[in-house]
């Protein structure tokens, strides 16, 4: 791992219903280069959006780094920052009174970016003065736009 290699990633997830159609977002940081990066997925939830933006942003990265990741969700930060997401796994995937995780593919493919890079996790404020979380989630919505308009020529 490049410990000089740092990299910053803000990410924003959006869904116009829950579930409805969906669209995450990742700006990424490194030196003087930015690169915006977003899409979509129909019938998904909101908070398998944040996650997907947050593990998009990882898999941009070409080799191992430290990362900070900036969200406004609190399911995906706590889950790392308060050690949830090693209680599900250490419990089998379920959490503390035995329910399923939910998104468990998505938590896995975190996990698995997570021990690449160096990551810290940094809970932003949503819709509020952050430039870079206000742009993901323009992105984020531009991306279910984008999937409702395609659906809208395929049904005309």
């Amino acid at each position: 791992m490049d410990i000089n290699k740092k990299i910053e990633i803000y990410t924003d997830g959006a869904c116009s219903g829950n579930p409805g159609d969906g669209g995450w977002a990742a700006v990424l940081f490194y030196k003087n280069h930015k690169k915006e990066l977003n899409g979509g997925e129909h019938n998904t939830t909101n908070n398998r959006m944040e996650l997907m933006a947050i593990i998009q942003g990882l898999l941009a990265l070409k080799s191992p780094c430290v990362v900070t990741v900036f969200s406004d969700s609190a399911y995906a930060i706590n889950a790392f920052n308060n050690g949830w997401i090693y209680n599900w796994q250490r419990l089998g995937w379920r959490t503390a009174d035995k329910k399923e995780v939910k998104n468990i593919d998505l938590w896995q493919k975190l996990l698995e970016l997570t021990n690449i890079h160096k990551v810290e996790f940094v809970k932003v404020k949503g819709h509020s003065d952050n430039k870079y979380n206000n742009r993901c989630d323009e992105l984020a919505k531009s991306a279910v736009e984008k999937l409702q308009k395609e659906c809208q020529k395929t049904v005309t």
